[in-house]
């Protein structure tokens, strides 16, 4: 019998030791969240042994991971932490962050449980407040993990985040040494800082187009267009072509600007817009020659609106963001107040998806107004990013451009929008081909003018009217102003102790854009509609009058 038990105990310990004793390790894991393994995922594998670990994924061995990907080494005699990213065929970085491994701060339980029939030890740490546990062996006598997390503590099987996203061990398969073609030659290894591999490898994940950069926007005579940037009325007003690749079906697509005074201490109505070319009359032609060659609006007040509402010849200019400058952005910001720490720039950033129909495989017009009567006025750069998504199948997108009462040629006398002071406000008809199906309103609209009883600092109800039928009303209104003050260092200040700035108004603050509301009208059948804004818009002060800068834009499918 003693003879039997030895040979058993002799027989486990062999065994034993024949766990501990393997070379190298090759793991693979695969991601759940709350117990469901997620679909069409691409697992983490990683190569482990005494001296060196590398975390790849399946479709990287495979050679068939989109661009970018990143790999990961860890060499072991001295915690370099190597990151490299393969941007396209031909571009790839790296960077070096030994602290990744150094400094991590984990604390040990005694929690068992078995993975993949090796008993795991956790432990736990928190990381951008979330919670990690991670689960590990030391039955194997080596180190690695999926992740730079938990490195150093034994082999990781298992890292869950907040109790319901795993990474998992799926398969585990001795090995006598790792894949010597996964091994990077270190030597040949350029690395930048990790700040700047970060920021590369985020901007490789879309598409950006510059369209502007520091580009000054003023009023002035001296203002002079070149081969690709054309400036108008007086300089306050710049456009320029771009071609705009294919955009997938699901794709965002967002606009962003950055603006700084030149010189202009005010705020200023500003607006980034398309101008629609495919019409037999176009925006562009009034710009090169005269706005009397736009098609007339008149509701019967007296007056006469250039380009304003579609026509059967012609297309409004779609804006695809309303923001306002604040009070004078870093060119006053010498204007010291106590406790008072200014904004060097002005930061606008909008979705504009719901538009992508305009921009996808086109050439585009595209242009920025800021209305202002300053001879250094405005900076501005401005950028169209493209995040791909894979093609989803969805109906094809319409967009039909109705009206838009903003006058980006206000310096070359295109009227302001006063038309609402008639009870026909403003009223557009327009002709579907086709059913348009899902369709909604896409609507900007803020109110301008006066000063204590002006409609920029007075709530007016708005009422759009679809076919004589209220389709929709509401107040717009912004009451948050004072949340911008560092943006606005030459701000007027008040008896009251109240800044120009802070005051509300309607449906915009200096230093911010206006969203757009989003208006549903259901299915529209082809044929011909009428679509009519109504403002009560208030009466002339005097020299100061009131209006509305609204603009509306059908999408459908």
């Amino acid at each position: 019998m003693k003879i039997i038990i030895t040979l058993l105990s002799f027989l486990l310990f062999i065994t034993a030791n024949a766990q501990k004793k393997s070379n190298a390790v090759q793991v693979t894991y695969e991601k759940s969240s709350n117990g469901i393994v997620l679909e069409n995922q691409d697992p983490i594998v990683i190569y482990t042994d005494k001296n060196q670990t590398i975390v790849t994924s399946l479709k990287i061995i495979e050679k068939q991971a989109t661009f970018p990907f990143e790999t990961y080494y860890l060499a072991r005699a001295d915690n370099r932490w190597y990151q490299t990213a393969q941007l396209k065929i031909n571009k790839t970085i790296s960077t070096v962050d030994s602290s990744s491994i150094s400094s991590q701060k984990l604390t040990l339980t005694n929690e068992t449980k078995k993975i993949l029939g090796y008993i795991c030890k956790k432990a736990t740490t928190s990381i951008n407040s979330n919670s990690i546990d991670i689960w590990y062996t030391e039955a194997l006598d080596l180190k690695g993990a999926p992740s730079s997390l938990g490195q150093n503590l034994g082999l990781v099987l298992e890292v869950t985040r907040n109790g319901n996203y795993s990474i998992v061990a799926t398969k585990l398969q001795k090995l006598k040494l790792v894949p010597t073609n996964l091994v990077p030659n270190l030597k040949l290894i350029n690395t930048t800082d990790v700040l700047s591999y970060r920021d590369e490898l985020w901007q490789s994940r879309f598409r950006t187009l510059a369209i502007f950069e520091n580009e000054v926007i003023n009023f002035s005579d001296q203002s002079v267009s070149n081969d690709s940037i054309f400036r108008y009325a007086a300089g306050t007003l710049i456009i320029k072509k771009i071609k705009v690749g294919k955009i997938a079906n699901g794709s965002q697509v967002f606009i962003d600007l950055k603006e700084q005074s030149n010189g202009d201490a005010y705020d200023r109505t500003g607006s980034v817009f398309i101008i629609p070319t495919d019409t037999k009359i176009s925006f562009v032609d009034a710009l090169k020659s005269d706005k009397s060659v736009l098609p007339i609006y008149d509701n019967g007040n007296g007056k006469q609106y250039q380009g304003v509402v579609k026509t059967d010849d012609y297309s409004p200019v779609v804006e695809l963001m309303r923001f306002f400058t604040p009070f004078g952005v870093h060119h006053f910001n010498y204007l010291k107040m106590k406790n008072k720490d200014w904004e060097e720039s002005s930061f606008y950033r909008q979705d504009i998806s719901d538009l992508s129909a305009l921009f996808s495989d086109q050439e585009l017009t595209i242009g920025v107004f800021i209305g202002n009567y300053d001879q250094g006025g405005h900076k501005v750069s401005l950028n169209l990013t493209i995040h791909e998504e894979k093609e989803v199948k969805a109906r094809t997108k319409k967009v039909i451009t109705l009206f838009n009462t903003l006058n980006i040629m206000e310096m070359a006398g295109q009227e302001y929008a006063t038309m609402f002071n008639s009870d026909k406000g403003l009223e557009v008809q327009f002709t579907l081909t086709d059913d348009l199906l899902n369709a909604r309103l896409r609507y900007i609209t803020t109110g301008h003018g006066g000063w204590g009883n002006g409609d920029e600092f007075v709530p007016k109800k708005n009422t759009i009217f679809l076919n004589s039928k209220e389709a929709f009303s509401f107040t717009p209104w912004k009451t948050d102003c004072g949340s911008y003050r560092n943006y606005n260092p030459a701000s007027g200040n008040f008896e009251n102790g109240l800044s120009s700035s802070d005051y509300s108004r309607s449906n915009w603050c200096p230093g911010t854009t206006t969203n757009p509301l989003f208006i549903d009208l259901g299915d529209l059948k082809a044929g011909t509609h009428t679509m009519t804004i109504k403002i009560p818009q208030g009466e002339n002060e005097g020299n100061s009058f009131s209006s509305w800068n609204v603009s509306g834009v059908l999408v459908g499918e």
